[in-house]
Parts: C-alpha cells; structure tokens; sequence
C-alpha cells in the first residue's frame, strides 16, 4: 500500500483487518520524526504525567522485567527504566524505533506475536495503542501469555469524559484543534485519523471486561485529566 493509498484509506474509512495492520504502520513510520513534539504540544505536557501514573500503578518492585508494547519512541520505557524497573520495548513501525530517545533496548516485533516465553516477565505495559490494534482480544490473550501469574499490567488509552460539557469540548478539540496541529507540525491525514480511531474502541464494560477474560480478574479501569484518559490496571491470573 503506497503512501498516498495510506492516507486515502485514512480519511474516507476506518481501515480494517490487514489493512488496517498496514496503514497504521506506514503512518507511525511518516509521524516519527515529529511525534513526541505533536504529543507534548497537543496534550499540554499532560502525557509525562499520565505515563507517570501508568508506572505507579503497576506497583512492582524494583528490578521487575516489564514489556513496553507498542512502545513508539520509548518515553514509557524511560519512565519505567526511571522508576528501577528492567523495561524492554516492542513496535512494529521501524520508523518510531528509528526515531526513539531511550537507552532501553527496542525490539521491532508485532505486539500480536511476541518472541517472548511464556511467563516470563513481571509486568507491561502499552501507551494510547489499543485502537490502532489489528485484534484487540488476540493481543490481550498474548499480554497475558507472557506475564506471570501475580505480575500486573497497566494499559493507557484515550477516553470520554462522562461529564456532557467535559465530552462536548473534549470532542470539539480533538476533533477540530488537533488535527490542525497535527496538519502544521507533521502529517494532516495521520492526525485527522487520530480522533476518528477512538471508534475502534470497545464500550467501557466491554473493554474492562476483555482485560479481565483475558486472565486478569481483578481488572480495573482508572481516569485522569477529567476523563479524558483512561488507564487499564490488573494482575495476573
């Protein structure tokens, strides 16, 4: 699929199956370059603070192995390898590997498929990735394959704001204001898919209930920043 197919297939239609495997990746790849000035810009700073959380909700002990999937130029990764934690990172898109910031070690792999024994590390984790996944279920099931029983996970994603006024204004911007930063600092068609990929997501009670069918039972779902973020915690099986 060409650049420009990629794009088109963006706009007009949320890709799916293969396609969207494909385009996705060619879209990462082209937003590289720019990503974590787009994200520092377009969430006010706000994210080191939610990848912060992310970390201390895992609630490991120091020198805990945790995976990092879809872990993009690795700013969780530099979180986790802050807090004393052994992280490594997974993502598929050579281009956001190419263009990360961290002395972490970075594998390209698809996150559906990891080359990782089973039950073999204590923890991961995964930043604003879950919509951009070709099967949700089957990369929930792997995540669990290769934590240990008693090991935690935490999945940050994007969210609603059950407050109507909150959700209105919320939508306005990331509808209207970020893809025009998107636009002015790196790619237009990436960030005009942004907003629309929150359709992938599955209902609240849906979503909790996948983490916890998956071999979390205790999975629970925490907000921040009004409710436009949410983060996925539970423990292992």
């Amino acid at each position: 699929m060409s650049r420009t197919r990629t794009e088109e297939t963006l706009q007009e239609a949320l890709p799916e199956g293969s396609d969207k495997g494909r385009a996705v990746r060619v879209m990462f790849d082209a937003v590289a370059p720019r990503y974590d000035l787009v994200n520092a810009i377009m969430t006010f700073g706000l994210d080191r603070r939610w990848r912060r959380a992310t970390v201390a909700a895992l609630g490991l002990p120091r020198g805990s192995r945790v995976v990092d999937l879809a872990c993009g130029t690795g700013d969780l990764c530099a979180d986790l390898a802050r807090a004393g934690l052994r992280p490594i990172g997974f993502d598929v898109s050579a281009g956001m590997l190419a263009a990360a910031h961290t002395t972490v070690s970075l594998v390209r792999a698809d996150v559906a498929s990891l080359p990782l024994p089973d039950g073999s590390v204590d923890g991961a984790t995964c930043g604003f990735a879950l919509r951009n996944l070709v099967d949700l279920p089957a990369f929930l099931t792997e995540v669990a394959r290769i934590v240990r029983p008693g090991g935690r996970i935490g999945l940050l994603e994007v969210a609603e704001p059950s407050n109507r006024a909150l959700r209105l204004g919320h939508r306005l911007y990331f509808t209207r204001v970020v893809p025009r930063i998107g636009a002015a600092l790196s790619d237009g068609a990436a960030y005009r898919y942004l907003p629309r990929s929150v359709a992938y997501l599955p209902t609240v009670d849906a979503l909790v209930g996948a983490v916890a069918a998956a071999g979390f039972p205790d999975a629970d779902r925490r907000t921040f920043s009004g409710g436009v973020v949410q983060l996925l915690v539970g423990t292992r099986s």
